[in-house]
């Protein structure tokens, strides 16, 4: 069986001005980065359908989220429709981590792959060097003399790689601007948030100046808007608010752009990526970060509302194998077991329930099925989900690509084929931000309720209530605990703080013991990984 990267070095990519010529794009609207990959300053002029892709709660089996969404979007081309992928970035955290590359699988690929991978287009830099250089004018606004009063800073710098060495750091030693600081991730950054959830390049410097940087003297907020960073900021990110244009193995559009880590942030692409893939195709397929407990809650109570975006279908991905994960099966995964795969089956259909039951929007089951799964087994989990209402179709678009989504293709475009969904979203903006977690916790993770800090009790006083709320938790688990697998019941959520992100216009609320800057493992993805004349290995 070949490997996904000799799969991807074996395909034959089409030069991306062709592809955006197929949309309708026009040359002058095309900003070139090499020979397949570029960036789109204009929109078409369709409004497509919107398919969400979201997954049950990871497990070390995996359950292959990007490569269905890039399966289906190839199923959906083969079967005669227009369509558009809209996808996230991958960070380089996980890349070199315990994750390796994000761009699918097998042959259900987003290409090229290596670039895409690694540095791109440049844009998580863009947003890196933004970030510290609003970090940097905090400091020298102090160092020179402090005119704005600034008394408590809480803008923190950041870097796209997992350094937990970097998670508590003084900087300014002997100097007047001397503190205690940290680093967060960039993809955990509130300028990355402010990046995907802008409209266009005003609205983005608009909330730029936004950022509550920290307290003056008298316990007001100083904004970047006072530091005048606002500006210089926007600069550094003229170019990389453009969505980046790619393709996919079998030549589908895809619009890359923006927002991984669901868990510690809101996990979306961009609005400027989902939006064009709706305005150049009948049918844009996006993808929300990790379960639907985090990324497919966040893209629908955060991004969707601020938008005003409402998916047409979602499709919920998951793995016999990791359903067996799920279930407490640890080895030997290719093996039947019934009673595992029964037992995981209730976080598939917490996830399910909560798609067509909390949000109101009709649903599909994905099984993105291995080579070594039997036909037995694939038969009982259809037959379970069958006794629930809930449509199942089997999937192999890593082994065949399109050709094993079509079925999965068939499914969506039946759904969307329906009245437009009248979306209900999970909390309402009129309710305290106590209430609005208890919510999300009660309602999409099945908690009993909510144990706040007396921290988090005062930072929530002190902020505004009429915002959308961003739950940092693990994605292991529908729980704050990674250790309470499955569909885990009598528990209660632990928040431990919330933060103001007045630019990007939520809060975060802090739940467990997540961390906005992940560590490398014992043994990351970076020590497998060679280039010898010029040809990378061990990205996934």
């Amino acid at each position: 069986m070949k490997t996904d990267i000799e799969i991807a070095d074996a395909a034959v990519l089409k030069p991306i001005t062709e592809i955006a010529a197929d949309l309708g794009i026009d040359a002058d609207k095309l900003e070139c980065y090499g020979k397949y990959k570029a960036k789109v300053t204009q929109r078409g002029n369709k409004n497509g359908k919107l398919i969400l892709v979201t997954a049950i709660n990871p497990t070390p089996a995996g359950e292959g989220k990007t490569t269905v969404s890039i399966g289906l979007a190839d199923g959906l081309k083969k079967t005669g429709r227009s369509v558009c992928l809209a996808l996230r970035e991958p960070s380089l955290g996980p890349v070199f981590g315990i994750k390796g590359g994000a761009a699918g699988g097998g042959y259900s690929q987003i290409a090229p792959m290596e670039d895409i991978n690694l540095h791109f287009t440049g844009d998580i830099h863009a947003i890196t060097a933004a970030n510290n250089l609003l970090a940097a004018m905090i400091d020298n606004h102090i160092y020179w003399g402090n005119s704005l009063r600034i008394k408590e800073v809480t803008w923190h710098r950041c870097l796209d790689v997992n350094d937990r060495a970097l998670r508590f750091v003084r900087t300014g030693v002997g100097f007047s601007c001397e503190r205690d600081d940290r680093f967060d991730i960039t993809a955990a950054s509130e300028v990355m948030a402010i990046f995907c959830l802008a409209k266009d390049i005003d609205d983005l410097k608009t909330r730029l100046g936004n950022i509550v940087v920290g307290l003056d003297e008298d316990g007001k907020e100083v904004t970047a808007r006072d530091l005048k960073a606002e500006e210089a900021m926007t600069i550094l990110l003229k170019d990389a608010i453009k969505p980046n244009l790619v393709q996919t193995l079998e030549g589908v559009p895809a619009f890359v752009h923006g927002g991984p880590f669901a868990n510690i942030a809101h996990g979306c692409n961009s609005i400027q990526a989902t939006r064009a893939a709706m305005s150049y195709a009948d049918y844009a397929v996006t993808e929300a970060g990790f379960g639907a407990d985090l990324g497919a809650e966040k893209f629908l109570d955060i991004k969707c509302r601020l938008a005003g975006l409402t998916p047409d279908a979602v499709v919920v991905v998951a793995t016999l194998r990791a359903l067996k994960c799920a279930g407490g099966k640890t080895e030997n995964l290719s093996e039947r077991d019934d009673v595992s795969l029964k037992k995981g089956l209730g976080n598939l259909l917490k996830h399910v329930e909560n798609i067509t039951g909390v949000y109101k929007l009709p649903c599909v089951v994905a099984i993105n099925r291995f080579a070594t799964d039997g036909d037995e087994e694939i038969q009982l989990l259809e037959n379970e989900l069958s006794v629930l209402g809930v449509k199942a179709v089997c999937t192999e678009c890593w082994a065949k690509g399109g050709a094993g989504a079509t079925e999965l293709a068939d499914a969506v475009v039946k759904l969307c084929a329906g009245k437009k969904p009248e979306m209900e979203f999970s909390y309402d903006l009129s309710e305290s931000t106590e209430q609005k977690i208890n919510d999300i916790a009660k309602k999409i993770y099945g908690a009993d309720g909510v144990v706040f800090t007396d921290k988090a009790k005062q930072d929530m006083a002190k902020y505004p209530q009429n915002l959308p709320v961003c739950i940092a938790k693990t994605q292991y688990s529908l729980s704050d605990n990674p250790k309470l697998i499955g569909r885990p019941t009598g528990f209660n959520i632990t928040v431990r703080e919330v933060m103001y992100k007045a630019g990007a216009g939520f809060l975060v609320a802090v739940a467990g013991d997540i961390m906005l800057m992940p560590g490398l493992s014992r043994s990351p993805n970076a020590e497998r990984m060679s280039i010898n004349d010029g040809v990378v290995k061990g990205l996934f």
